[in-house]
């Protein structure tokens, strides 16, 4: 099934790829007085990540029809999504969801909010609920400072908690991405008294990998070896970094052929994927 396309279904069914996010660079650059961390990053959407489907019902309810390990149905941002989407529109309609999920809990890949993203650009579509994708923005910042990205639904430079963008125009690229077994409450790295919070910001001109990094790293580096281990291994075939708050680490690689060739070498005691960039949400056509 090719991933940036949807499914050909009838108007009471869609099924779609939810795509990872990695942020290319991560800056912490002041903090609110509410105690929110100002950023700035690079976002770029992945092929790949988990993949769900939405049945419309005519009754009103919303059901999770699959197990999400470790995470109650009232507690899923997918669900809690669908209930915001219902209650905000005042939406008579309902809904049952299936989540396949493939990427990791605590990996710093924006599963769940990509998949409360999704949640609200399928819904929004199949109940004609008729919200653009500014509006569908606030609503998925009620939901996790990452959702609103993944609504705008392409390469972005962002900066506030991470909900102001302006496009970048990226190249095609292929990256290796590694998951070292652990899973990082982002909670925890932000919170930490040793993170720095007085990065100098910069000028969407001025982004280039090479002159930037993940401020969060150090912090997932030292109070989570295998983080270190992980970039340690994956940096003698390409620069290496983390993404978001851990723990997923990653690199860019020439082409398929490498980035399949290092999956393979990959460490028995990790998880790798290749994955390659994605230029457009597959349910962007979708919103206004």
């Amino acid at each position: 099934m090719d991933v940036h396309t949807l499914t050909a279904l009838p108007d009471t069914l869609l099924d779609c790829l939810a795509p990872a996010k990695l942020n290319l660079f991560l800056h912490v650059v002041g903090r609110r007085a509410d105690g929110y961390h100002l950023l700035q990053t690079a976002f770029r959407l992945l092929d790949w990540g988990d993949r769900l489907s939405f049945v419309r019902r005519s009754d009103g309810r919303i059901r999770r029809l699959t197990d999400v390990a470790g995470v109650p149905e009232d507690a899923d941002l997918t669900v809690r999504a669908a209930r915001l989407l219902q209650a905000v529109t005042g939406c008579p309609l309902g809904a049952d969801i299936a989540i396949n999920k493939r990427l990791p809990m605590g990996g710093g890949l924006g599963g769940g909010s990509s998949d409360a993203a999704t949640a609200l650009m399928a819904l929004n579509h199949l109940w004609g609920t008729g919200l653009d994708r500014t509006q569908l923005q606030a609503l998925g910042l009620k939901l996790g400072a990452d959702v609103p990205f993944f609504i705008y639904g392409r390469d972005a430079f962002a900066e506030g908690v991470g909900e102001r963008f302006q496009p970048l125009e990226l190249p095609d690229a292929w990256y290796v991405i590694l998951f070292p077994r652990v899973a990082i409450p982002t909670s925890e790295i932000f919170s930490a008294g040793e993170l720095t919070r007085d990065t100098e910001p910069i000028r969407i001109a001025d982004f280039a990998a090479s002159t930037t990094r993940n401020d969060l790293q150090p912090v997932a580096c030292k109070r989570y070896p295998e983080v270190a281990a992980a970039i340690d291994w994956l940096a003698q075939y390409a620069p290496a970094r983390m993404t978001g708050s851990g723990a997923c680490v990653f690199a860019q690689v020439d082409g398929e052929v490498d980035a399949k060739r290092i999956v393979q070498a990959c460490p028995a005691r990790w998880r790798a994927w290749s994955a390659r960039s994605l230029p457009r949400h597959p349910l962007g056509e979708l919103v206004g």
